[in-house]
């Protein structure tokens, strides 16, 4: 049920979707098998009136805690860093907690 959507205008390195994926599952203790992580690259961003390297990201999932979100925020811009060359002082994270009857999956709702 977590989706974290990651929008840069860095090319995806080979392995950042997978590694996301399995990051976000430890970190918020739910099973990887029900994580999606979807990149898009797009060249046309700005941040502070330049396009040097950025992202915006989104993480949403049931039961996200207010608690949680510093050392998420963290963790997802240490990634970028990491895996794209990303200044984490270029990185724009939005977090919602996604009420379970409004998050749909096989046929149902959570």
């Amino acid at each position: 049920m977590p989706l974290l959507s990651i929008e840069s205008n860095c090319s995806p390195s080979a392995d950042i979707v997978k590694t996301a994926s399995a990051k976000v599952a430890e970190a918020l203790g739910k099973p990887e098998q029900y994580v999606m992580v979807r990149y898009t690259h797009n060249p046309d961003m700005l941040f502070a009136g330049t396009n040097e390297p950025l992202a915006y990201l989104e993480l949403k999932s049931i039961g996200l805690p207010d608690s949680a979100t510093a050392d998420l925020s963290a963790m997802l811009c240490d990634l970028l860093n990491e895996q794209l060359g990303i200044a984490t002082d270029r990185i724009y994270i939005e977090f919602k907690n996604a009420p379970r009857q409004l998050w749909g999956w096989n046929r149902a709702t959570f």
